[in-house]
């Protein structure tokens, strides 16, 4: 058993992932299809078929009706569907005990209904669990098919039960498997628990460990309400309330908080709005952290009263280290030059009227700057041309100049 069974004083571990009868979570669908496939084998129905998404409970369910027909049911239980329809053939010959004389199927198929005759003849029945039934082959299936077939009168000589995940129905739903449908007696569909089933869910399985549901405290239910507030399977709640349980019990805990089942949700890598209600509640921690501290900041303040008297009374020697404090930051707060304006007896348009007239002064005097550069540049070419032409004085210069 794991330490923290012990650290929590539980008798079992609540969350292991083996189909455990002793766990079975009777509610909900699970109790519905149980009930159904109870009733289904009681009256000799034949072919029962359920499906459920992975970890919905679909093996514990068949662990549970083993357990309601102990003495009554010859059980052969299947883990995963064989290759073919003759390797199915034979592997029910050899549970039943037979040692078929021939591996055509005709011959294994007769001496299998003669076990199944005496069987019944003795008040019992067969029942046939496959599990892993979505990785059937359509030869497979067809077997199924014959083997349901197998009657004495109106009674079925043999209980097929068979498990799979959703895939199994897109099989099954082929237009070329419509004799098989047609023998199916009963067809249920283990579906996600709801929210509110969920929780009932893992308080049942804290119960049965011998544990209470305040193990868990109340940002921690909300935790794992999050986590499943599209659903759950029971293999991903048991995972994540395991792996909650240890981390909780790593960081020497009591209860199991947000805290524990958002670390738990990291390790498993699952994807949830957890960290947003962490966040949360981080923010409003703060916040009662800072009304406690502004509180507790109120309560040490004193009010110093004034006196009518005319004699000042000294400051105290608090205020005056509050004044010290306080003189070196005014101090070493920076003077930003501003431009001032004079807006004593002026009107708004008078003001700005004058910032016009400085605006225009100044772009005049940039009009007046930019003619003069030009003026000598020209002077410069002219210079320039004049030295090039070789020209014997100004004027010579100016008619070749303006020959051009």
């Amino acid at each position: 058993m794991h330490m923290y069974a012990q650290y929590f004083n539980l008798k079992l571990l609540p969350f292991e992932n083996v189909p455990d009868p002793l766990f079975f979570y009777d509610h909900g669908d699970h109790a519905r299809i149980r009930k159904q496939i109870s009733g289904s084998l009681q009256s000799g129905r034949g072919l029962i078929v359920v499906t459920g998404p992975i970890g919905s409970g679909k093996t514990t369910l068949s662990q549970m009706i083993k357990a309601d027909f102990p003495e009554s049911i010859k059980l052969i239980w299947m883990a995963e569907p064989p290759a073919n329809s003759t390797d199915l053939y034979l592997f029910l010959a050899q549970e039943l005990g037979l040692q078929p004389t021939s591996s055509e199927k005709t011959f294994v198929m007769r001496d299998i209904r003669n076990a199944l005759m005496t069987i019944n003849t003795e008040g019992k029945k067969c029942l046939v669990i496959i599990d892993e039934s979505h990785l059937m082959s359509e030869d497979v299936l067809n077997g199924i098919r014959l083997l349901n077939n197998l009657e004495e009168g109106s009674i079925k000589l043999i209980q097929l039960l068979l498990l799979g995940q959703d895939e199994l129905m897109e099989k099954i739903n082929k237009p070329e498997m419509i004799p098989f449908k047609q023998r199916i007696a009963a067809l249920e569909s283990l579906g996600k628990m709801t929210t509110d089933g969920v929780l009932k869910y893992i308080t049942h399985r804290i119960q049965v460990a011998g544990g209470n549901p305040n193990l868990i405290s109340a940002t921690g239910w909300e935790a794992i309400s999050i986590a499943f507030s599209a659903g759950g399977t029971p293999r991903t709640i048991n995972s994540l309330c395991d792996r909650s349980f240890n981390v909780a019990y790593e960081r020497n805990k009591s209860v199991i908080d947000a805290k524990d089942v958002y670390e738990a949700t990291q390790r498993m890598g699952l994807i949830t709005d957890v960290f947003h209600y962490i966040i949360m509640l981080n923010n409003e921690e703060r916040k009662k952290q800072e009304s406690q501290d502004i509180a507790d900041q109120s309560v040490q303040e004193t009010v110093v009263p004034k006196t009518t008297s005319s004699t000042e009374q000294p400051p105290s020697p608090n205020i005056k280290k509050a004044e010290q404090k306080i003189n070196p930051i005014m101090d070493e707060i920076p003077v930003i030059p501003r431009a001032k304006i004079d807006i004593s007896d002026k009107s708004y348009d008078e003001i700005a009227n004058a910032i016009k007239a400085k605006y225009e002064q100044k772009n005049l005097q940039i009009s007046v700057a930019l003619l003069l550069v030009s003026l000598t540049t020209f002077l410069i070419s002219i210079f320039y041309f004049c030295h090039r032409s070789d020209s014997d004085g100004l004027l010579e210069c100016l008619t070749h100049l303006l020959s051009f």
